[in-house]
């Protein structure tokens, strides 16, 4: 099997994999109780809560457990909202987010939130000169991604906080960091809340959470008990998740590095065809490459692909990234994405090269 899909999810690594078993016997009490097991439930949920914490130089105290990324961004934006809508109803996102964000964004503006859409460059970053002038004095929160999913395009968030801070110092940033973490180095300090997922590292699924600075108030999503999240977190998947952060912010120069030479490898081999368009700016990350097809064949070849055994993204209809950086529907109506990570093989990249060559010969032209 050759799987290049890693930025939708990624298996669970097998030391992820075995912390979570070995924790599921070992931590069977619920962490709320005052006898022994629930004693030792709650001081190994703050031991590894600590750990995950110092991994991102943040609080134990700013992490809030959520079952992923989507949810976190809920939390994010919808908590945000209801939380300071006595000090303004605006809301800034970009372009190139992930779907699920506009959705989001759907509700909120439905409950009487104005939702602003920030435009960007050629290359697919925020155009600076368009945010300064959306940020206004009833703005409460900005929301842009560190990478984009569909063409791993890099935002500079650093830049992006000191512009809206200029503009409005109350203004809030978020970013959606689940493509960023364990791919590029990410400071959250740069930014006032931040959503991660462990299924995009090799972490187990339904796992993930809100990193929140103390100084931002948030609004709970559900009642019932202090915290943000209600519900009972479950020890194994947070220690497994954690096993999986760790490894996942080992050595990330050199796995970009290597990463980089896979990429290139299939740009160079495919990019002859003059109508296979390659998506990518200079701005892009080399772990996500998203690829435009003639003639509306890319549900085609990621099925052909697929009965080999070979495994990309593909999603129908238009491209909603490609278009924003593009402004060209057809580009954008007909795309797959390529994802790659520190365990792709040069034997996986030759073999979808050779299958996506097969499956262009007989689709794409």
């Amino acid at each position: 099997m050759v799987y290049l899909d890693y930025s939708k999810t990624c298996p669970i690594s097998f030391e992820a994999l075995d912390t979570y078993t070995k924790a599921s016997k070992e931590y069977i009490g619920d962490y709320s109780a005052s006898n022994k097991l629930g004693i030792k439930a709650l001081n190994s949920l703050k031991q590894c809560t600590k750990e995950i914490a110092d991994l991102f130089n943040i609080m134990e105290s700013e992490i809030t457990y959520t079952s992923g990324a989507t949810e976190a961004n809920n939390l994010a934006l919808i908590g945000v909202a209801m939380a300071n809508h006595k000090k303004g109803k605006h809301i800034i996102v970009s372009k190139l987010e992930d779907a699920s964000m506009y959705q989001i964004c759907d509700y909120l503006s439905s409950i009487g939130f104005e939702i602003s859409y920030v435009e960007n460059d050629e290359d697919g970053l925020v155009d600076f000169e368009d945010l300064k002038r959306l940020v206004k004095e009833d703005t409460i929160l900005v929301s842009i991604s560190a990478v984009n999913n569909a063409m791993g395009i890099r935002q500079p968030l650093k830049m992006i906080r000191q512009i809206i801070k200029k503009e409005n110092p109350n203004v809030l940033l978020h970013s959606d960091a689940s493509q960023a973490i364990g791919k590029i180095g990410i400071n959250f300090h740069d930014v006032d809340l931040a959503s991660v997922s462990s299924h995009k590292i090799f972490g187990p699924k339904s796992i993930g959470f809100l990193y929140c600075n103390d100084m931002v108030n948030v609004a709970p999503l559900m009642y019932g008990t202090k915290a943000l999240n209600v519900y009972q977190v479950s020890i194994p998947l947070v220690l497994a998740f954690a096993t999986a952060l760790k490894t996942a912010l080992n050595d990330l120069e050199k796995k970009e590095h290597f990463i980089c030479r896979l990429n290139e490898k299939i740009v160079n081999s495919l990019g002859d065809y003059s109508d296979i368009l390659i998506n990518k700016t200079k701005y892009s990350i080399a772990h996500i490459l998203s690829l435009s097809l003639p003639n509306n064949s890319a549900g085609l070849i990621e099925k052909y692909l697929s009965e080999k055994d070979i495994y990309v993204g593909y999603e129908e209809g238009l491209n909603t990234t490609v278009m924003a950086v593009y402004q060209d529907k057809k580009r954008a109506s007909s795309t797959i994405r390529i994802s790659l990570s520190y365990k792709t093989t040069t034997d996986d990249v030759k073999e979808f090269i050779t299958g996506f060559l097969k499956a262009y010969e007989q689709y794409g032209k």
